[in-house]
């Protein structure tokens, strides 16, 4: 279930207006894996389907406050706002390797796993991801080729 009613955030004062004619990653830049991730998405979103935000910038913390997700700066939970709509956690990671097209999108195949259990193990990685995948000096920044597919 997506956290709130589409498109709440243009409600929100304390969200910034932003473009979201794509939908958009929002993640932690301080985190290894989280940047892998956004590195991944960048080489192999052929389309040019997402747009990209790091967490730590002011639109990507007013999102995050905005879904009930921060907490003391801890970003525990990637955030995909597609039409409108906020998803987070398994939910959210199965519907970005999808919008990645083939083969990445045979991820759908997670969703035959109770949603309890694959959050559950969503929520075992993104406890120990700094841990396991260790933590970036400075905040993601993208490679020349690649700053227009980002927000903020």
């Amino acid at each position: 279930m997506p956290l709130r009613p589409a498109y709440s955030y243009r409600e929100d004062p304390a969200v910034p207006d932003f473009p979201d004619d794509h939908p958009i990653i929002v993640f932690d830049g301080y985190c290894a894996l989280c940047s892998g991730w956004a590195n991944f998405v960048l080489r192999h979103d052929r389309r040019k389907h997402y747009r990209l935000l790091a967490a730590q910038s002011p639109l990507g913390a007013a999102l995050y406050a905005h879904y009930g997700l921060k907490s003391s700066g801890d970003y525990d939970s990637n955030i995909l706002v597609a039409d409108g709509m906020g998803w987070v956690k398994s939910e959210g990671s199965i519907r970005m390797a999808e919008g990645l097209g083939f083969p990445w999108r045979l991820a759908s195949v997670f969703r035959l796993l109770p949603l309890r259990m694959s959050d559950a193990l969503y929520g075992l990685v993104a406890r120990n991801r700094l841990k396991w995948f260790g933590k970036r000096d400075s905040c993601y920044l993208p490679s020349a080729e690649f700053r227009d597919r980002f927000l903020g």
